[in-house]
């Protein structure tokens, strides 16, 4: 999802390959798996990976969501506390490993001399070094969807070692920003006592390149897409149901990272402060679930329920809501039409490996611009009270990025805040 998704629509364009990957969901019969893997290959160009479900347990949600997922984003592991210990838990890493075999051997099943394997993200950073020991000359490609967290950080890791081993199989690895590559490099050269340099790490006679590659979107589908007339009509339906108010703007998964409670404490600072806004600003948030059974999440789900509802109960009346909180995952046409409303897209996230909602926003607001230029047509504005006429603006809207997500460093119209001020959040609203 995400960044992965946008990274290999954009190559299946231009280049043949075949999708290698696990499922998902429950585990396939194992009478039922030849079946299914013909019909994925036939009609799909993929080859799946099966897992049983104790190993994806281990594995998926264990290893990768419980221990690499929060240290990377710069949560480490917990402390040991009297009564309360959650040690490193090894046969999760033995579960990891495992699962990286098994994607070697799929992978090993369907490679050809010549072949280029390109590997995606921190739930296979053992893959390379599997895939190495079977296949000396291949070439392989490593990237990284997610930060990677200061070498101060990742050194807590107690396997920390036999994943940069893994990495470093790769003969490519790439970063979305030379932090994260620096970051990388920094850990390789204190954990593993090896030269670094910009270009890359020599280890084990073997030399495996370093590049950063920013992944972006295809501007020219959100173009498309706000063309067309669902599109365009929705979007004259939310001016007119805004009519008067300023939009603002939240698009996140329903992840601790993504900063949803700093961005309501925020918005609720800027009410209190700014009383003459009451009734002329709304938020709408659009927090997909996510991770719905853990308990993290649960609690997470609960505070951002409870700020909704603090707001709306304070600030709200029986004509005026000032947060539309939307908690479930929302239609691409639908999403477009509201970042091309929006006055406001605010991403608060506390750490975030790049974040694309920031870039869709930008190209859907680009296409506002022209909206009626294209159409050869004007809002019909009331002369004695314009603003409650259509929901217009001059120029296009503005972005308030959280100085921590990778997309921070690319996007430098963008009014960049730290989300864990709540003084600066308000001022970056009003």
């Amino acid at each position: 999802s995400g960044g992965l998704v946008t990274a290999l629509q954009g190559a299946r364009e231009e280049i043949e390959f075949i999708w290698i990957g696990w499922m998902g969901g429950a585990a396939v019969p194992e009478n039922e798996q030849e079946l299914v893997k013909d019909q994925l290959l036939a009609e799909h160009s993929c080859i799946p990976v099966f897992l049983d479900d104790e190993l994806v347990d281990k594995y998926y949600n264990g290893f990768s969501n419980d221990v690499l997922w929060p240290l990377f984003h710069y949560v480490p592991l917990p402390m040991y506390k009297a009564g309360g210990e959650k040690k490193f838990d090894n046969n999760l890493w033995e579960a990891y490993k495992l699962a990286n075999i098994k994607f070697a051997e799929v992978v090993s099943s369907a490679y050809k001399d010549g072949d280029f394997i390109w590997v995606h993200d921190y739930h296979l950073m053992r893959l390379p070094y599997e895939l190495r020991a079977r296949h000396p000359s291949c070439k392989i490609g490593w990237f990284l969807h997610t930060p990677f967290p200061s070498s101060e950080i990742y050194r807590i890791l107690p396997v920390r070692k036999p994943l940069l081993e893994g990495m470093l199989s790769a003969d490519l690895v790439g970063f979305h920003t030379y932090d994260y590559a620096r970051h990388f490099l920094s850990a390789c050269s204190r954990v593993l006592e090896v030269e670094c340099s910009p270009r890359g790490v020599d280890y084990n006679n073997h030399f495996m390149s370093l590049g950063v590659f920013p992944i972006g979107i295809d501007p020219e589908h959100v173009s498309r897409a706000i063309n067309t007339k669902f599109v365009q009509a929705r979007i004259k339906e939310l001016r007119e149901t805004f009519a008067g108010r300023k939009i603002l703007l939240g698009v996140d998964r329903l992840d601790y990272i993504k900063g949803m409670p700093h961005k309501l404490l925020g918005l609720e600072l800027f009410f209190t402060r700014y009383p003459e806004w009451h009734g002329k600003v709304t938020l709408i948030q659009v927090g997909v679930p996510s991770r719905t059974e853990v308990p993290i999440y649960k609690a997470l789900a609960n505070q951002v329920n409870e700020l909704v509802g603090r707001i709306n109960g304070t600030y709200g009346t029986l004509e005026y809501t000032p947060v539309h909180y939307i908690n479930q995952s929302m239609k691409q046409e639908e999403l477009f039409a509201i970042y091309n409303v929006a006055d406001v897209c605010m991403v608060t996230s506390v750490r975030d490996g790049m974040n694309l909602v920031s870039h869709e926003y930008v190209a859907a607001q680009h296409q506002r611009e022209y909206f009626f230029a294209q159409n050869n047509q004007m809002p019909d504005i009331d002369s004695e009270n314009p603003s409650a006429s259509f929901h217009s603006k001059d120029g296009p809207g503005v972005l308030i990025l959280s100085e921590f997500a990778g997309s921070a460093q690319s996007l430098s119209g963008a009014i960049r805040v730290n989300p864990w001020n709540t003084d600066q959040l308000a001022g970056a609203i009003k």
